[in-house]
């Protein structure tokens, strides 16, 4: 049989294994080869709404500085290629028609702002200190700002409802080109030397206990001391490869696209979010029709919050991608993904909520382009980077739907802890031994839920 050797072999070629081998050759390390029997980028990080926040919740600050310092990387990256990836920093705007929700937006920004994340600011009737966002480039302040005036709101998102009773502007945020970056990254990655490799890691080999190898299933060899188990929503079918059983689950993940001819969202728009649970505006018709599947009656339900749309390409573009995860059972993950017809409608009545502009469409649907993955998830939606128990084995993963924003932050982890270089406070909450710490395995007890996008 063919053989190889390297010194690391990575299983996926995902946002999570180019930027791991990005980070390693960065770092010095010379021999690296990522396997996959896909191009780069191609399985489900392509499919991702492509956005970036460092607005997290506890318990901790974990997920905040985490962020924060993914954040930053990726900013130094946009400096170093002209922003060849088109990094902005258009912010997160979460709204919300009713008053009573006011408070649950502050106290959510309080929360955030305690943890790092930045300052709030409050803007009322007659306030001029609000700072509206810039269309593109990635300078601008932190924080939140917290908009309670109507006349306020209207003047500066005036595609929002009129019964918008309050928007809460996250700063540090916005969205890239995945793919760009992505690739940016996986060029940098090739000059350095690192390989790519098609083919579909079988079984991982081990000699004294520790990694020495791993075995494709056309039969080649790969001698290797190091293995980074990057594979997406097959993280945990490949740690059993190892004998291993690691906590994770998948989750469907959809994404609608289509233009916007009716201009229900501004073109230079933030990321905007329905903060409002909501039962949706069906006709009685519909409701009757619906009511008669079980697999569609669920829609008739009270829906969570989390809607949410942005303007994809330039000014002189229609194009919007809207999203809403509705899907939240634990799945198998299989490809192609099953066809949902009802998934860009029910977005859209959705969005209808907060964007009058969107109601145009119940009358006429767009013929939307619908694609998706999956979101592989730990119980607490906290993702992994670092070592495993068997000697050379390491997992970069469980970034569900964030994994754009937090490859960089999560791949300089493992670096360090392959290279053996200063890991930041924070690096053992996100290694699997987590779960091995009672004091951790007793806040997990008590987790709280938090809407998180």
């Amino acid at each position: 049989m063919a053989g190889k050797s390297t010194e690391v072999v990575i299983c996926g070629a995902g946002i999570l294994g180019i930027s791991a081998a990005y980070a390693l050759a960065q770092r010095g390390v010379k021999d690296i080869m990522i396997v996959d029997e896909r191009p780069p980028l191609t399985l489900t990080s392509d499919k991702s709404s492509e956005c970036y926040r460092n607005w997290w919740p506890g318990p901790g600050d974990a997920m905040v500085q985490l962020m924060n310092r993914s954040i930053t990387l990726i900013e130094e990256r946009a400096a170093a290629c002209n922003n060849m990836f088109k990094l902005n920093r258009r912010g997160y705007l979460y709204v919300t028609t009713d008053r009573g929700q006011a408070a649950g937006l502050r106290a959510a920004a309080a929360e955030a702002a305690s943890l790092g994340a930045g300052s709030l600011r409050e803007h009322a009737a007659g306030s001029a200190s609000y700072a509206p966002h810039h269309a593109e480039g990635f300078e601008g302040p932190d924080g939140a700002d917290l908009l309670t005036d109507a006349a306020l709101i209207h003047k500066h998102f005036p595609y929002l409802a009129s019964e918008t009773a309050a928007a809460l502007h996250v700063r540090r945020a916005g969205w890239l080109s995945a793919q760009s970056y992505g690739m940016w990254m996986w060029e940098q990655a090739r000059a350095a030397g690192v390989q790519l490799t098609t083919g579909r890691v079988a079984s991982v080999e081990t000699a004294g206990g520790a990694v020495s190898g791993v075995s494709l299933a056309d039969g080649t060899q790969i001698r290797a001391s190091t293995f980074i188990n990057a594979a997406g929503p097959h993280l945990g079918q490949v740690s059993s490869l190892l004998g291993l059983d690691i906590p994770v689950y998948n989750e469907l993940h959809l994404k609608a696209a289509f233009n916007d001819h009716l201009a229900a969202v501004g073109r230079d728009a933030p990321l905007v979010i329905c903060a409002d649970e909501q039962e949706l505006p069906w006709s009685e018709d519909e409701r009757a029709m619906l009511a008669e599947d079980a697999e569609t009656a669920w829609l008739l339900d009270r829906l969570p919050s989390g809607a949410h749309t942005r303007p994809e390409g330039d000014a002189a573009a229609q194009s919007i991608l809207i999203l809403w995860d509705v899907h939240n059972e634990k799945v198998e993950p299989t490809f192609p993904i099953a066809e949902d017809g009802l998934y860009a409608e029910t977005a859209i009545r959705g969005l209808g909520r907060i964007l009058p502009g969107m109601r145009g469409y119940l009358e006429r649907m767009p013929r939307p382009s619908v694609d998706g993955g999956y979101y592989t998830k730990t119980q607490e939606n906290r993702p992994l980077a670092g070592p495993l128990s068997v000697p050379g084995a390491y997992v970069i993963g469980a970034a569900s739907g964030y994994g754009i924003m937090a490859a960089a932050g999560l791949a300089e982890l493992l670096a360090g802890h392959i290279t053996g270089g200063q890991l930041p406070e924070y690096a053992p909450l996100f290694s699997l031994e987590r779960y091995e710490d009672p004091g951790y395995q007793a806040l997990l007890a008590n987790w709280g839920e938090s809407w998180q996008l």
